[in-house]
């Protein structure tokens, strides 16, 4: 289960209380962390080579259908290319507003560390990755 990042929960509430002008990302950027990231974006160690890159997501409906009891998950599978070479030990996701750098805006735990070793191709299926927002 993933978390909204303070920069995204500062945004949601400028959103909803008298700042209109914010805007959400057009392209949501998924990556992998071998690292426990912070809710301010610390501590993120995303893998570096082996053809390694966040995966692209246009933000639309579709592939970020509707919420429900304050959780949102996606509505297509997200496929990253197979590594070509060792990307080491995932353990969290992370989504970023840019292809590199940008601003940080959810991150949560993998159901488990995986090794992803030449040839592995990391996938979230439908449903996956969720993401919730805070409260009681």
């Amino acid at each position: 289960m993933g978390r909204l990042s303070d920069a995204a929960a500062n945004n949601m509430l400028d959103v909803v209380f008298s700042k209109a002008t914010n805007s959400a990302p057009t392209t949501h950027y998924i990556g992998l962390s071998t690292t426990t990231p912070t809710n301010t974006g610390t501590n993120v160690t995303e893998p570096t080579g082996g053809s390694y890159a966040r995966v692209a997501v246009t933000n639309n409906a579709t592939n970020w259908p509707a919420a429900s009891a304050r959780a949102k998950s996606n509505g297509v599978a997200i496929t990253f290319v197979a590594a070509t070479a060792s990307w080491g030990t995932a353990t969290h996701f992370v989504i970023y507003d840019a292809a590199s750098g940008g601003t940080f805006v959810a991150w949560g735990a993998l159901s488990g560390a995986t090794a992803i070793g030449t040839g592995v191709q990391v996938s979230f299926a439908i449903g996956d990755l969720d993401i919730t927002a805070p409260g009681a």
